[in-house]
């Protein structure tokens, strides 16, 4: 009995110690597919920003060029640090870069665009969250790229840095438009 009452500890570590081993392996949430990857987009009509914005819909998205959705709101702190690689990523010709503004409001988010700049050709508004349910977005900022036939092809979830910019975001666009 007193060999059970030494061992009961060391059995109890082991099984913890699994615990976090395999929490460790486990994929990062931001790196779980997307159950719209390789499917068409949502054919949704989203409605614009306001008078000086066009909404877009799934015509927009199957025009012929790369898309690259980009899901945010005025009260996302990472939606504010990824403003600079958006500036940089509406110069590339060949793609359209289209926002998405999620569960937020029309005047919050034009103050939040005059703020850091508005890189959006187009920007669609969900003020209630259920076209992100649609695109399948459980936070932002996410980032999805579509090809010229409407076909989701990849899904970044977090801000687009630097770094995320040339080494995935390009890459996959360059992917998407082959």
């Amino acid at each position: 009995m007193k060999y059970v009452l030494y061992a009961l500890p060391a059995v109890a570590f082991v099984i913890l110690a699994a615990f976090f081993m395999f929490s460790l392996i486990r994929p990062a949430p931001e790196t779980l597919p997307s159950a719209l990857v390789d499917k068409p987009a949502p054919e949704l009509v989203l409605p614009p920003l306001d008078g000086s914005t066009t909404g877009f819909g799934p015509k927009d998205l199957k025009s012929g060029h790369v898309t690259v959705i980009n899901v945010w709101a005025s009260w996302c702190i990472p939606c504010r640090a990824e403003a600079p690689a958006l500036a940089a990523l509406s110069k590339k010709t060949g793609i359209a870069l289209f926002g998405l503004v999620y569960e937020d409001s029309r005047s919050k988010a034009r103050a939040f665009l005059n703020e850091v700049g508005n890189p959006f050709s187009r920007i669609g508004f969900d003020s209630d969250g259920r076209a992100a349910i649609e695109w399948g977005v459980y936070g932002v900022p996410e980032t999805f790229i579509v090809d010229g036939k409407g076909i989701v092809r990849e899904r970044f979830v977090g801000p687009i840095t630097d770094d995320t910019l040339h080494n995935d975001i390009l890459p996959a666009i360059a992917r998407a438009g082959a």
